[in-house]
């Protein structure tokens, strides 16, 4: 949408990016990024102080966007030197090379519309006439932030700091520099030192309550909110606040807040969303309801208003009848016909449920949830038919992301007919079109010559886990059983927002081996982040997306008292379910021999790592859990020695373990490379 836009930006064609970037903000006034182009464009053209209203717009309407507040930034930097527009910079600059202040605007509208090369261009001419300027600091270290070199950053500005304490944005960009890195409290501080020096600058205060929220003090974070929730706050405010009410536990409070939007926003999805939340409270649900009727008395085609009244209805008679009354609110929309198709399959009432499903497809044949559910059916009863209308269905898409679904469902199609070649060759191109927006394999490293000693075990040693397991090990239905208890289970690295450390990032692994990262400095910088992510007590079972051996070289010394939970199945099942299903953390995989191969070397680390006892370590085969979820638990409490309880589901129907077999042929080369392994790791070799 906006990449007509940037292109104008970066040509420099400032009259088309302003009539562009209007027009977007003329047909989406409630999306924020359209007011954060309309900034830049105005920043181009030297309308300094409509660009900054535009900003202020873009963060009333999402307070809580970081990215936003570093466009406000990098607009405060600029209105504070030179307000004139780019040509006139350029004149500026070509007329008196010495002219810092218009290198230095120059390079903060570069950053602007993101050109970075040209922001760095800009920004050594401007370190040519004043190599110690503050602001140049700022902008070199808001560049560095931009490309990922997160700890350049903080040493430019760092070094600036020390030189000019008191230099505002330098302060800004600080803050920013800890928010990459994920130091919230850090973050705070640095923000709170800008607000303590410019309090008129409260766009802040809903970026500090953000960071609050992040450090796991909601209720803290909504009462910095508090003096901005006069009678003209913003919507957007008003709903984060009632957000942060609710995630304190303070439901009674959030209410009034969210209800305030609703009238103003009826359809708002997170407005709606809290408000199914705080509807679930049995004091407040009479309440929401009533609410929830009323806006639909005056908007009664607002889809978002029916899912989230229908959210809060118990799965009986009431739910029949409210969903009687959408439908006939809405007669020619399939969104209501799908809900009710998904009660009677909630309820198990399949007959009602398919004979709806048919409906809706002959009203659109290519609605996503009529399509899976009849799907579903044939899959079961006659897989030659599905095959059949997943084809036609295909011939149909437009969209690569139908196309791609498509696809997924084709392979399980293929595979229940005994198709074996054709299903191998249709997941080989799902995979192929995935690649490009996965993140690629994690690399693997050698054994040291000898690794460093295990460390004393602490005289009160905090309960540390590691659970991890290579793609299609079913690692996914243990985490399922850690998850139903909660405390001190963490699977926030498979989320939106994980963590920010070692264990994350698998650069560390050449850092480790080639000495540019300590083990040390990998498990403090682990430590600093469990607050963060609500451990406050250092207790934790670790959920972690990827493993490597080099990682032994941060464990062995300074984190004695853990232990790595392994996921594991024989090898040649791991590589078809990671070929038919994908895994948890979504790898590009590439060509079944080459994703054979790199399996291979990952689980002969398994292999070496266990047999030698390089790190305590528990292995649970998961190869006849399935779907069981008592089978699951089983596994896992055997392992542990914990009683776990089964959880109500373990995710979705997998192949039974030995499904390899029907693929010896098709997949001979590769499962030659895994056989060795799988005969180390006590499976048979046939």
């Amino acid at each position: 949408m906006y990449d007509n836009l940037i292109e104008a930006l970066r040509r420099n064609a400032t009259d088309e990016a302003l009539s562009t970037a209007r027009a977007l903000v003329a047909t989406h006034p409630q999306d924020p990024q359209a007011h954060r182009w309309l900034a830049v464009a105005l920043q181009q053209n030297g309308e300094a102080e409509a660009a900054l209203a535009s900003i202020n717009q873009a963060i009333a309407l999402a307070p809580e966007d970081a990215g936003l507040h570093v466009a406000h930034a990098g607009l405060l930097v600029g209105t504070r030197q030179n307000e004139a527009a780019r040509s006139a910079l350029a004149q500026a600059s070509g007329l008196d090379p010495n002219q810092f202040d218009a290198y230095a605007m120059q390079a903060q509208l570069a950053l602007g519309r993101g050109d970075l090369d040209e922001a760095e261009r800009l920004s050594r001419l401007a370190a040519r006439v004043a190599p110690e300027h503050p602001q140049l600091a700022a902008i070199d270290g808001m560049l560095a932030l931009r490309r990922g070199k997160g700890d350049d950053a903080l040493k430019l500005v760092s070094a600036a700091l020390q030189r000019e304490p008191e230099d505002i944005q330098l302060r800004y960009a600080l803050g920013f520099i800890y928010m990459e890195k994920g130091l919230w409290a850090f973050a705070e501080q640095a923000f709170r030192g800008v607000l303590e020096k410019t309090p008129a600058a409260a766009t802040l205060r809903p970026l500090i309550a953000e960071l609050m929220r992040r450090q796991g003090r909601p209720a803290e974070a909504a009462e910095e909110l508090a003096p901005l929730l006069g009678e003209d706050a913003n919507p957007a405010l008003r709903r984060f606040a009632g957000q942060l009410r609710l995630a304190a536990g303070q439901p009674g409070q959030a209410l009034p807040l969210l209800l305030q939007v609703l009238a103003q926003l009826p359809d708002d999805r997170g407005t709606l969303a809290a408000l199914v939340e705080a509807g679930r409270v049995p004091a407040l649900h009479a309440q929401v309801r009533d609410a929830l009727e009323a806006a639909l008395a005056t908007h009664p085609q607002a889809v978002e208003l029916w899912q989230a009244r229908l959210a809060i209805e118990p799965l009986g008679e009431a739910g029949r009848e409210l969903l009687e009354r959408w439908v006939a609110q809405m007669p020619g929309s399939t969104v209501p016909l799908a809900a009710q198709m998904g009660l009677h399959a909630r309820l198990g009432e399949s007959v009602a449920a398919e004979t709806l499903a048919h409906r809706i497809l002959g009203l659109d044949p290519d609605q996503g949830e009529a399509q899976v559910y009849v799907l579903d059916k044939l899959l079961v009863k006659d897989p030659r038919a599905a095959i059949e209308r997943i084809e036609e269905w295909s011939a149909r898409a437009t969209q690569p992301a139908r196309q791609q679904a498509l696809l997924g469902w084709l392979g399980q199609a293929q595979d229940r007919a005994g198709l074996r070649g054709e299903a191998l060759a249709t997941w080989t191109r799902f995979h192929a079109n995935a690649a490009p927006s996965r993140t690629p394999l994690p690399p693997t490293s050698a054994p040291p010559r000898q690794w460093p000693a295990l460390g004393e075990m602490p005289p009160q040693p905090a309960m540390t886990m590691f659970l991890w397991g290579a793609p299609g090990s079913g690692v996914e239905r243990l985490a399922a059983v850690m998850a139903t208890a909660a405390e001190p289970f963490r699977g926030d690295r498979f989320g939106a927002t994980p963590p920010r450390d070692g264990l994350q990032d698998y650069a560390v692994v050449d850092a480790l081996v080639s000495g540019r990262v300590s083990g040390e400095a990998v498990i403090r910088q682990w430590r600093e982040t469990l607050p963060v992510r609500g451990v406050a007590n250092g207790h934790v079972f670790d959920w972690l997306p990827w493993w490597d051996n080099s990682l032994l070289m941060a464990l062995r010394p300074h984190v004695r008292e853990g232990m790595l939970m392994i996921a594991l199945r024989d090898p040649r099942d791991m590589l078809l379910e990671w070929l038919a299903f994908g895994t948890a953390m979504p790898f590009a995989m590439p060509a079944p021999q080459r994703a054979a191969g790199w399996l291979a070397i990952a689980l002969n680390q398994v292999a070496s790592l266990v047999e030698e006892q390089w790190y305590p370590n528990r292995v649970v085969r998961t190869d006849l859990i399935e779907n069981d979820p008592q089978a699951a638990a089983d596994a896992l409490s055997e392992a542990m020695k914990l009683k776990w309880p089964a959880p109500a589901s373990t995710g979705p129907l997998r192949f039974p373990a030995g499904h390899w077999r029907e693929y010896a042929q098709v997949l001979a080369e590769p499962f030659a490379l895994l056989t060795p392994v799988a005969v180390r790791l006590g499976y048979p070799e046939n």
